[in-house]
């Protein structure tokens, strides 16, 4: 997954793309969205720039350095996707995974990448855990965090972290591509881009 794979969504992968450009990332991402609106691919393809070893001209992944090949068969050792077991991310979930593992220095990269997906479902003790970290990361950390929830956010997490609002992608894309790469019959893109309301997951 790249930026250049992604439909819609061009103010954030502009924003993304001038931060890689200017060496001005930040440490904390908030990528708010529902289910299929394109956070998880956004965060991913951020996380394989951040990470590639022959970036673009225009600051997206090569796609084929080892950097890129690792993250795309989901093992690479400085892109952390935190797991948790049952309807909440708990605190001990948080110390084990994110706040005890980024004190070791990134294993073959500049950065570190934490993914904490369904991050509503931190929680309380688990959010201020992870607001000590956030607020003073080791220079090479980055913490991602993605939610369909902000709301269920401490406003002091969500006030260190640069919040990225996934937009609907406008229909005539999601139909052009149904029907480019799923190969869909002109008129089943149309029904399932109208069904859709701008969300990629779902009509797909």
């Amino acid at each position: 997954i790249r930026f250049n794979d992604i439909i819609g969504q061009e103010p954030i992968k502009k924003h993304l793309q001038t931060a890689l450009a200017q060496n001005n990332v930040s440490h904390a991402y908030l990528f708010c969205g529902d289910s299929g609106s394109g956070r998880h691919t956004l965060a991913k393809a951020f996380a394989r720039a951040l990470l590639c070893e022959q970036p673009t001209p225009d600051h997206d992944a090569c796609g084929h350095c080892k950097s890129c090949l690792q993250a795309a068969s989901a093992n690479h050792p400085d892109i952390r996707v935190i797991t948790h077991e049952k309807f909440n991310i708990r605190v001990d979930e948080i110390r084990e995974q994110l706040n005890n593992d980024i004190q070791i220095k990134p294993y073959s990269s500049p950065y570190k990448i934490y993914i904490i997906d369904e991050a509503e479902k931190l929680t309380q003790q688990a959010q201020n855990a992870l607001l000590k970290t956030i607020e003073e990361p080791p220079a090479y950390a980055i913490i991602m965090l993605l939610t369909a929830n902000e709301g269920m956010l401490l406003p002091t997490i969500k006030s260190r972290c640069v919040t990225l609002t996934m937009k609907p992608v406008p229909l005539p894309l999601i139909r052009q591509y149904l029907m480019e790469e799923l190969q869909i019959p002109d008129y089943r893109a149309d029904i399932c881009a109208a069904f859709s309301q701008g969300n990629v997951g779902k009509a797909k």
